[in-house]
């Protein structure tokens, strides 16, 4: 498969603001509440054990993280969460996912319409974008051990493929064998700089100007939005400036 990195998104994002870093680990400490809620022991709930892997990737303290499993059981016991998707279209015709956990259906689905309507963008149908995107598991990892070195280790633990870039290595999966890649790798001693199930673009588009502005906006206020957990599109943004 070809390469595709969200690695510098991933730098972007580590080196924010104090105020942007706080909200991404509010969004992450709310996956880890419930992911954790029912069963807060990572060595029996895969799920968990994913979402706290994807905390340490971001650089979310150990106290952040088992304070967020503990509410699990208390201020998560009254509210019912919710994982929705929703799908559409940015300016220019690029195609949008936007993934979310909310208490309030009508709030979150009205919110998303609302950013994307105001930005040039529009609100689709299940399934409207979801076809020109693959669901991959991607583990990315800092370049430590040589190409064929770390080529064996993943395909040993059951990846599918892995990419090497400038400065590091991205492990792709299938979604079902994500958890069990992961964890082996993390056996063998390895840390990740991301580890998380992703939506991959099969093509990019280009945006240029005022198209290019719009979706930039659209990306930074749905990013702002509490309920939004990702964004994946198919835009290809310059390096500095990329979003999910």
């Amino acid at each position: 498969m070809s390469g595709h990195s969200k690695w510098h998104n991933i730098q972007a994002k580590k080196g924010k603001a104090d105020a942007a870093r706080g909200k991404l680990f509010t969004k992450i400490g709310r996956e880890l509440a419930v992911a954790a809620k029912g069963n807060p022991n990572p060595a029996t709930n895969s799920k968990l054990a994913d979402v706290i892997a994807k905390a340490k990737a971001n650089n979310m303290p150990n106290d952040n993280i088992e304070r967020s499993i503990k509410r699990a059981a208390g201020e998560l016991g009254d509210k019912e969460y919710k994982e929705l998707t929703y799908e559409g279209y940015g300016a220019g015709g690029a195609a949008v996912i936007v993934t979310t956990l909310t208490d309030n259906n009508n709030r979150t689905a009205s919110d998303v319409r609302s950013i994307m309507s105001k930005c040039g963008g529009s609100l689709g149908t299940t399934g409207s974008v979801s076809y020109m995107f693959e669901t991959k598991g991607l583990i990315v990892v800092e370049k430590t051990l040589s190409e064929d070195e770390i080529m064996d280790m993943a395909l040993e633990g059951g990846a599918d493929d892995v990419v090497t870039q400038e400065d590091v290595y991205e492990i792709y999966t299938s979604p079902a064998d994500f958890s069990a890649v992961r964890k082996f790798l993390e056996e063998k001693g390895l840390e990740f700089l991301q580890a998380e199930i992703t939506m991959i673009p099969q093509n990019k588009i280009v945006l240029e100007g005022e198209k290019l502005d719009l979706f930039k906006k659209m990306l930074e206020k749905l990013e702002e939005n509490d309920d939004v957990q990702d964004v994946y599109h198919n835009v290809d943004l310059p390096e500095d400036e990329e979003e999910e």
